[in-house]
């Protein structure tokens, strides 16, 4: 597969970190097994025969089962691997409400999968999902009114109110008595 991806042996064994000799044995050992020619030598360039074209998905198929089986014997031994983008609304990353301190959580995640980049952004709650369907994040701490947008599941990690704060004689504080919404003055203040 190698030889075919990098037009020739030389490549091939400088991809694989093994010598040109070294992949031209070992393709002529997998030749003889397979009592077919795979690699057409003849021309300047190395082309895959029909027999070499029909194997090679075969290959790439059994090389994705090989990584597979290695990532999944990472994750049982705690050695994961890889990138996790994460979207947080602006503040939350040094905010500590009820215990819930984002970066105490980060940091003890990084503790025990060293392996795994976290990259953070900052977005609004608007936007985050729309980028979390995008692919362009894998997960978002967001302020959710009402219920997520299809294709988004969503856990509640702090349940806290949300709060307008204005001045006493400010038009809206009539406009939410007038409408029935209950005020409560905030500490410190007339």
């Amino acid at each position: 597969m190698a030889v075919v991806e990098e037009d020739g042996f030389t490549r091939a064994g400088a991809r694989l970190h093994v010598s040109q000799p070294g992949v031209s044995a070992q393709v002529a050992q997998l030749e003889r097994e397979l009592g077919q020619r795979l690699l057409d030598r003849s021309g300047r360039r190395v082309t895959p025969t029909e027999a070499g074209r029909a194997v090679l998905s075969y290959a790439r198929a059994a090389l994705a089962a090989v990584e597979g089986v290695r990532r999944t014997a990472e994750e049982f031994s705690g050695l994961l691997r890889g990138r996790v983008a994460l979207g947080l609304v602006p503040g939350a990353a040094g905010a500590v409400v009820d215990g819930f301190d984002v970066v105490e959580v980060l940091g003890a995640f990084h503790d025990e999968h060293p392996g795994v980049e976290i990259a953070l952004s900052e977005d609004t709650s608007e936007r985050m999902p729309a980028a979390l369907l995008r692919g362009e994040l894998d997960l978002a701490v967001v302020g959710l009114a009402g219920e997520p947008p299809p294709g988004v599941s969503c856990q509640v990690v702090l349940d806290e109110p949300l709060v307008a704060a204005v001045r006493a004689d400010d038009p809206l504080v009539a406009a939410a008595v007038d409408g029935g919404i209950p005020l409560t003055p905030c500490a410190g203040g007339p």
